[in-house]
């Protein structure tokens, strides 16, 4: 009986133990299953990139490679592996390290230091061949990683506008910042399941989708930007000049064709980088235009019917006061028509033209040449410069405003308000980045308007003219110098500023360009003589690059330059 009844027991209690475990696995598996799911999730659930694709290139019009990214690698520790391995007892290999990372010996070794750590960089962007060599030394604790380095094929051709990246590929600089977004991939993420060892067993989907780098397609040309570089450069040295800036545009869409500045410097060697040689003064540095604002001043005259084209301005006796400031010319010029006022660059002639306008229909025009507002390209650290806007207008600051000073704008407003005139009155929006569509233009400027003051810049080009080396065999030009003082405080100082801005061929205009050479040092320091030689040389480059028909010569002369290119022998 008692047998029996420890019999029963037995089995009582083996059977309330496996109702137990079922209650216990029921609870677990059907009630409440979250928590221990939660457990095995963080256990083994885990996120990986699934793509790291390059930052997108910058090319020109054509397809020229401005900015690529070049496979490079990182020279990384694990501080806690290297003292668990004692691989800081191989003294000649790290010796060896420290030299061909070209880092002192000791400083090496202090950034390993500390057994905690996990992760610290010994070098950033080393070459495959370096990397082969850190690889051969098989250090524990010492590993690459995959990254990658920008570099620039034309050097500093391009380097203010296409700008230039920091070490972790972000920009700094230029298009590379301004278009940052644009340019960067993002890295796709999958959600997996692995085991303890790493090993990917079950994929469950997709965390956020891969977006690929787009590239860009800039307007301007590198041919003709390797062309304006050479010659901005060679003007900058020999009249030992502050800076020197040059912007050509189309004058049919508005894109820009070439943008270069002087001092420049190399975005591939970023030991030589200083922050005042990366500004891309072309958008940025603002400049009192000086004469190079009068066709403008002409067009406000001819609008608001103060002359027309044929009028005579009558300049004598050669000078005036106005608010105990005199204002002349450098001779009586007595009267003469309104071309000749562009033409001999009269103070006189313009302030007789100004003073029968008032300053809100002056600022008005101005305003429709683009001066004053930013132009919308997006490029970083652009000026709008300063068109002044003040309640009342003395003698002095509106007879000043006509001869461009009291006014401040960039190079390329200035080659923006020269473009409206040659493309008679239309303002296209400018771009930076090639257009595969002519824009929807503007007009701003009544057509006659436009096209008498575009011709009435011929003069100033031909003899007797203040821009006569502007001039280009074959082609007719028209454009205007310029020479401002540079503003200090109480007055002006004895640094000048050249300037030429023009256009050409003057029949069927195709390209505006603005140059301007900042504080030349010497006898010299005329736009015309400074200024001009330059836009003469790289528009004479540009016509021919683009293959534009030379619209001054004569028939004999095209037949002769075929008979010539007839007889020349194949290759």
């Amino acid at each position: 009986m008692m047998a029996r009844g420890r019999f029963y027991f037995t089995c009582g209690v083996i059977l309330l133990a496996f109702v137990a475990l079922f209650a216990r696995a029921a609870w677990i598996q059907v009630i409440s299953p979250d928590r221990l799911r939660l457990e095995g999730d963080l256990r083994s659930l885990r996120s990986t990139v699934v793509s790291n694709t390059s930052r997108g290139m910058i090319m020109d019009r054509n397809g020229e490679e401005l900015a690529v990214s070049v496979p490079v690698q990182a020279v990384w520790a694990d501080p806690k592996q290297i003292h668990a391995e004692h691989s800081l007892d191989k003294q000649q290999a790290w010796q060896a390290l420290a030299e061909v990372l070209g880092v002192p010996h000791d400083t090496l070794l202090k950034r390993v230091q500390d057994p905690k750590r996990r992760f610290v960089y010994l070098q950033r962007q080393v070459t495959p061949a370096v990397a082969e060599y850190i690889r051969k030394l098989r250090l524990p604790g010492v590993h690459l990683r995959p990254e990658e380095r920008r570099f620039y094929p034309t050097g500093e051709i391009n380097a203010h506008l296409v700008g230039m990246t920091n070490i972790d590929g972000s920009g700094i600089e230029g298009i590379e910042r301004g278009f940052n977004d644009w340019l960067t991939a993002l890295p796709g993420e999958r959600k997996v399941r692995k085991d303890r060892l790493g090993r990917v067993i079950e994929d469950l989907g997709v965390v956020s989708a891969a977006r690929e780098a787009n590239h860009i397609e800039l307007s301007i040309d590198q041919r003709v930007q390797a062309l304006a570089y050479r010659s901005l450069k060679r003007a900058f040295e020999y009249h030992r000049a502050t800076s020197a800036s040059l912007v050509m545009l189309d004058v049919k869409s508005g894109e820009v064709i070439a943008m270069v500045n002087a001092p420049s410097f190399n975005p591939n060697n970023r030991s030589q980088y200083q922050s005042f040689r990366a500004r891309n003064r072309a958008v940025t540095d603002t400049y009192e235009p000086g004469s190079t604002l009068k066709p403008m001043i002409v067009v406000s005259a001819l609008e608001n019917g103060v002359v027309n084209a044929n009028s005579m301005v009558d300049t004598s006796p050669g000078w005036m006061r106005l608010g105990g400031k005199r204002v002349s010319d450098t001779r009586n010029l007595g009267s003469i028509s309104v071309e000749t006022v562009l033409k001999r660059s009269s103070n006189m002639g313009m302030v007789r033209m100004a003073m029968q306008e008032t300053p809100a229909q002056l600022l008005d025009t101005l305003y429709r040449f683009g001066l004053g507002i930013d132009s919308g390209m997006g490029l970083v650290g652009e000026s709008t410069g300063m068109v002044p806007q003040r309640r009342r207008w003395s003698e002095i600051e509106q007879a000043t405003l006509s001869f461009g000073y009291g006014v401040t704008v960039t190079p390329l407003q200035l080659a923006q308000a020269y473009a409206i005139l040659a493309n008679g009155g239309v303002r296209y929006p400018l771009s930076i980045v090639k257009r595969n569509q002519p824009p929807t233009g503007e007009q701003v400027i009544p057509r006659q308007h436009a096209d008498a003051v575009l011709q009435m810049l011929e003069s100033v080009v031909n003899p007797g003219g203040t821009a006569t080396r502007a001039a280009i065999p074959g082609y007719r030009v028209g454009g205007k110098t310029g020479t401002s003082r540079k503003a200090v405080a109480g007055g002006y100082g004895s640094d000048y500023v050249g300037l030429f801005a023009g256009v050409a061929p003057l029949s069927n205009p195709r390209l505006a360009m603005v140059v301007v050479i900042n504080e030349p040092q010497g006898d010299q320091y005329y736009g015309g003589l400074v200024a001009a030689p330059v836009f003469a040389e790289v528009m004479s480059g540009a016509l021919q690059l683009l293959n534009i028909r030379p619209d001054a010569a004569t028939e004999e002369q095209f037949q002769l330059a075929g008979q010539e290119a007839s007889v020349v022998p194949h290759s």
